[in-house]
C-alpha cells in the first residue's frame, strides 16, 4: 500500500534504503558552455556505493536534527522515494531553501512520485519562509526534462559550495506560488 510520509531521525538508517535502487543509465547531459546550455554525449551509470549511502544517511539525519524536512513515499513497506529540504534561508535577500535530495527508486519512476514529493518539498518551505526552492540537479537529459515541467529554472543565484561539490550539476530555482 502506497504511503507518503515525513521522516524522523530515527527512521534514517542504512536499512531503510535496503529496496531503494537509485541506478539510473545516463546517456546525454546539459553543459554550460559560455553562456550557452547544450546536450552532450557522456554516457555513464550513476548508482550508488556503499560509502555513498553512508554520507546519505548521515547527511539527512542532519536534515532533520537541523530543522529541515526528509519526506518518503513508501510502497509495500519499503522506501521507494524521497525528498530533503534543509532550514537555513539563504541568498543575497535570505529566500531560497535548499532542496538536496529527491529520488526515485529506478523502479517506480515515471508514475508522479517526483512530482508529489517536489510539491510537498515546495508547500514545506513557504511554510518556512522561502519564496524560492534552489536545486543543484544532476545535469542528465531526463532529471533536466523532470525539473523543467515543474517550472524550474535556471537559478538567478549560484550557491557557490554546490557548484563547487557538483561543478557538472545545473543550478536551478523553483519559485514558489
Amino acid at each position: 500500500m502506497p504511503e507518503y510520509r515525513t521522516l524522523s531521525e530515527n527512521d534514517i538508517c542504512r536499512n531503510l534504503f535496503q529496496q531503494f535502487i537509485r541506478r539510473q543509465v545516463v546517456r546525454e547531459c546539459w553543459r554550460k558552455e559560455g553562456d550557452t546550455w547544450v546536450i552532450r554525449e557522456d554516457p555513464f551509470i550513476d548508482d550508488w556505493s556503499e560509502e555513498d549511502y553512508q554520507v546519505l544517511v548521515t547527511c539527512l539525519k542532519n536534515t532533520v536534527s537541523t530543522g529541515g524536512l526528509v519526506y518518503g513515499f513508501f510502497f509495500d513497506g519499503s522506501l521507494k522515494g524521497f525528498v530533503s529540504v534543509e532550514s537555513a534561508l539563504f541568498g543575497n535577500q535570505e529566500n531560497y531553501l535548499d532542496l538536496t535530495s529527491l529520488h526515485v527508486s529506478e523502479d517506480l519512476r515515471g508514475n508522479g512520485i517526483g512530482k508529489t514529493l517536489f510539491l510537498k518539498a515546495a508547500r514545506w518551505a513557504k511554510a518556512h519562509g522561502a519564496d524560492k526552492l534552489y536545486i543543484s540537479a544532476h545535469s542528465a537529459v531526463e532529471t533536466q526534462a523532470f525539473y523543467r515541467a515543474m517550472g524550474c529554472v535556471e537559478a538567478q543565484e549560484y550557491h557557490r559550495q554546490h557548484v563547487e561539490a557538483e561543478p557538472f550539476d545545473c543550478q536551478l530555482e523553483y519559485l514558489i506560488i
